[in-house]
């Protein structure tokens, strides 16, 4: 008995196995085609005079986005900025409707208008830039149809949905420079970053050869399952579900994928691009290491078995110029890695607002420990939202731009084919094409 039931276990867990590699996808792909393919030709930027009030819209008013509605306009309230949110775009009703009280509530008195299909606000000529907070798999195709309506873009984390998406947003943007795109990374503002990038460019640690870092919390109801489910959504009256499910064709109308998304993996890289994407953004950022080059990550579904994406997944990263990433996410246990860069000469702590150093034992008489004090700025977020307003006024090109957008995108894409189908996977970027190896 206890054989067969061996036996039974061994042959479920092969076949589940030899499932997921199969929905994986192919074994190899490449990107070329779109790197090299001609972009379309944006329209002309919305012409913003100086001292002017900057006119931006919301797509995707859900929670996140909201919450974006809420902080522009109490910025504006706070003479932080001159922003007024003039229009948002959301297929439900109710959404819509909540966003323009919020935006009121925080202080705005100017007029928003409310639209159903976001294409209304493209067309208009009086917007400025626009906030793209939908879920992970309409980000490419908002983000690439407002910046050829000449707008500039706020996309949400992560950029897009999978990394051919990245690649071809990159395109259009790079074919446009007049317009521009800043990914949400929250931490991307903090100080400390900048001054990491700094002395490690300068050799304060010798060469970066390993780091870690991680986002780790504990949902015991299940993460994201705080989204919660309104009964009175009904399809074909009140929320268009059809236009929900856009790029991913017709899908059976099903509320929880519509409020908690982020738990399956046909919609969201779950824990890897809504978490992780903060905390490597501005490691890359401060390491200047290039592009991945090989991604290995494992995990699984130790607490949340419902949840379709993984409650834990642990990425191993290799990247072009000769360093190697370990991140560590987890929404079962909140005890994350400690934010370290290690270097053959010293250590870069960055579990604080500073940078601390420390030597290694070996280098003692020729690295001095030091801290690096760094300003407190408060709400990386609110700081990250008016260094977006910032760049509409300068142009200067935002600290989370499209290329750091697409680098970012490369790892998650690649960890979660990793996850899936336990392999680790390559990516080659000069002949822009990716493998399992």
């Amino acid at each position: 008995m206890a054989h067969n039931e061996s036996r039974r276990s061994f042959l479920a867990k092969t076949a589940a196995l030899t499932g997921a590699a199969a929905l994986a996808g192919p074994t190899k792909m490449s990107f070329a085609h779109i790197t090299k393919a001609r972009a379309a030709k944006a329209k002309p930027r919305v012409e913003l005079k100086a001292g002017e009030v900057i006119r931006m819209a919301v797509i995707g008013p859900g929670g996140m986005g909201t919450g974006h509605c809420e902080s522009f306009a109490t910025l504006a309230k706070q003479g932080l900025e001159k922003v007024d949110i003039v229009a948002v775009a959301d297929v439900c009703d109710s959404r819509r409707e909540n966003a323009v009280r919020a935006i009121a509530r925080a202080g705005q008195t100017t007029a928003v208008d409310s639209y159903r299909d976001y294409r209304e606000i493209l067309q208009r000529d009086d917007i400025h830039g626009v906030l793209v907070a939908s879920p992970e798999h309409w980000h490419c195709q908002h983000a690439t149809d407002a910046l050829l309506a000449g707008k500039d873009v706020y996309c949400e984390k992560p950029m897009t949905l999978r990394l051919d998406e990245a690649l071809r947003l990159r395109q259009v943007q790079f074919a446009n420079p007049h317009v521009l795109l800043q990914v949400g990374t929250q931490m991307m503002q903090l100080p400390k970053w900048k001054e990491a990038k700094r002395l490690i460019a300068e050799g304060a640690i010798g060469t970066p050869t390993m780091s870690q870092t991680s986002y780790c919390r504990n949902t015991p109801d299940g993460e994201w399952n705080y989204y919660g489910l309104d009964p009175a959504w009904a399809p074909g009256a009140n929320l268009d579900w059809d236009a929900w499910c856009g790029p991913m064709g017709r899908q059976p109308w099903d509320p929880l994928v519509y409020a908690r998304w982020r738990r399956y993996r046909k919609y969201s890289t779950g824990i890897i691009g809504d978490l992780l994407v903060h905390e490597m953004t501005p490691l890359c950022y401060a390491l200047d290491m290039g592009w991945p080059t090989r991604v290995t990550a494992s995990g699984g579904h130790y607490v949340d078995k419902v949840m379709e994406n993984h409650d834990t997944v642990n990425l191993t990263v290799e990247f072009e110029r000769g360093h190697t990433m370990i991140v560590a996410g987890a929404t079962n246990n909140e005890n994350g890695l400690e934010r370290v860069i290690r270097g053959q000469k010293a250590n870069m702590y960055m579990g604080s607002n500073n940078v601390v150093i420390r030597p290694e034992s070996k280098f003692v008489d020729e690295v001095e420990g030091r801290t690096v004090e760094c300003a407190d700025i408060g709400n990386d977020q609110d700081a990250h939202r008016l260094h977006w307003l910032h760049c509409i006024r300068t142009r200067e090109v935002p600290a989370a731009d499209v290329d750091s957008g697409c680098k970012i995108m490369a790892i998650v894409d690649l960890a979660t084919k990793s996850m899936w189908d336990g392999h680790a996977w390559r990516f080659d970027p000069y002949n822009m094409c990716a493998e399992r190896v």
